[in-house]
């Protein structure tokens, strides 16, 4: 292995939330007057959290959003909580892959909640309880992604050196933040939400290595293959 550790940020790397959520936002606001893509949604939404997240689709729409808008992200998320969300392709193996002694973790903008709820769901929770980190309950408010804060207390909390930890990112906002910790970061391109020119946008970014499945994580990061 070239690292010492894996901190994993979540939707959109370990599991396909980012896609089924996006979708979700671009067919509300199609439906209520402002025709979106989910291609558009992924683009300009994708990875935000709180404030930054609303006003990205308020400044799209030119409008406050409508009240129903918060009844309708809380219905689809309670749909997600009860039916669960499935695994990025290649994921799952390539996690269960992993020497059992390699620190890892999960540092996502979700709540601890969440994480768990799907970690468990795709079979996945054992290998990282005890070792999950949410940017909404974490850190200070204000200070998730794109700030650094979360990367370097997951590093902290497992005991690494940040710089001999490399960061699986997928979203801009993601890569921004992880980049400013001087830990290596590889653009995991494999979700179904990376739509045309995802990757270039990472590498605008700073992002020098992509990843467009697990197999190239895998060669990344230097593991031998089981």
């Amino acid at each position: 292995m070239k690292f010492d550790a894996i901190l994993f940020d979540f939707d959109g790397v370990v599991i396909e939330s980012e896609y089924e959520g996006n979708a979700h936002i671009a067919d509300y606001l199609s439906r209520i007057g402002h025709a979106t893509s989910a291609e558009h949604a992924m683009t300009h939404f994708m990875g935000l959290s709180g404030r930054q997240f609303i006003d990205a689709i308020e400044s799209w729409i030119g409008r406050p959003l409508p009240e129903d808008f918060f009844a309708e992200r809380a219905a689809e998320d309670a749909r997600a909580m009860r039916d669960g969300v499935g695994a990025v392709d290649g994921a799952i193996d390539f996690i269960r892959s992993l020497p059992a002694d390699l620190p890892v973790a999960i540092a996502s903008s979700s709540s601890h909640a969440w994480i768990r709820r799907h970690l468990d769901h795709i079979g996945l929770l054992h290998r990282f309880d005890g070792r999950i980190f949410s940017g909404k309950e974490d850190v200070p408010a204000g200070r998730g992604k794109p700030e650094p804060d979360l990367y370097l207390l997951a590093a902290r909390a497992i005991g690494v050196d940040i710089a001999r930890t490399v960061i699986l990112e997928d979203s801009p906002v993601g890569v921004t933040g992880a980049l400013r910790t001087g830990a290596t970061v590889i653009g995991v391109t494999a979700g179904r939400h990376c739509v045309d020119g995802h990757a270039d946008r990472l590498r605008a970014l700073g992002v020098e290595a992509i990843a467009p499945d697990y197999d190239a994580v895998r060669d990344l990061i230097g593991l031998t293959p089981a």
